[in-house]
């Protein structure tokens, strides 16, 4: 009888195997063999699944988003609607391991794609994606909708401090910079 694969998951495990690689050796050491090796496969069979490098990185910068997306819809936060946009913030800055590693792969692939049209149309949609949900937290607080573009920079800001000063920069003093940031512009709106 033949064997019965679930495609989708198969994928899963391959783009996990990159995150693996990424993990133990950094973004540069990503190769369809090195990411094969690590799965237990041949490169072969990985680019059955992966055609080009291109599609496999693609796809690790893809479940970065799942993943986000997924905490976020999950997230049921309650107390102040500071605390609320907190919780929700948060969820996308690296403010623990799982966080961290998720941004460490985003933003190591990233120079990619700006030479890459594919995978800049995934980077613009996540952009936007991203300026969306800050846009809605923006409405859930009250504020005129220029506060987004100042938000999601303090945010991406947030983001980069951790990543690249870390022991210098830690959660919790993001956290009180964005506690801070917030509870001005809810006390500034009334």
């Amino acid at each position: 009888m033949p064997r019965i694969v679930d495609h989708e998951a198969r994928r899963r495990e391959l783009t996990e195997a990159l995150w693996r690689v990424v993990s133990r050796d950094g973004v540069e050491a990503v190769s369809v063999r090195a990411v094969a090796a690590e799965a237990g496969c041949s490169p072969g069979a990985l680019r059955h699944y992966f055609p080009e490098q291109r599609d496999l990185i693609a796809s690790a910068m893809s479940l970065v988003g799942e993943r986000t997306t997924a905490r976020i819809e999950a997230l049921s936060p309650s107390g102040s609607t500071l605390d609320q946009v907190l919780a929700y913030c948060e969820q996308i800055i690296p403010m623990d391991d799982e966080r961290r590693f998720e941004a460490e792969v985003w933003f190591g692939f990233i120079s990619k794609a700006r030479h890459d049209p594919e995978l800049q149309e995934l980077t613009n949609g996540v952009h936007r994606d991203l300026r969306g949900f800050v846009s809605d937290l923006v409405r859930a607080m009250g504020l005129d909708q220029d506060e987004t573009g100042r938000l999601h920079a303090l945010i991406d800001g947030l983001s980069l401090h951790l990543l690249l000063y870390p022991g210098q920069v830690t959660p919790q003093e993001v956290r009180e910079h964005l506690r801070s940031h917030l509870s001005a512009l809810l006390e500034d709106d009334s």
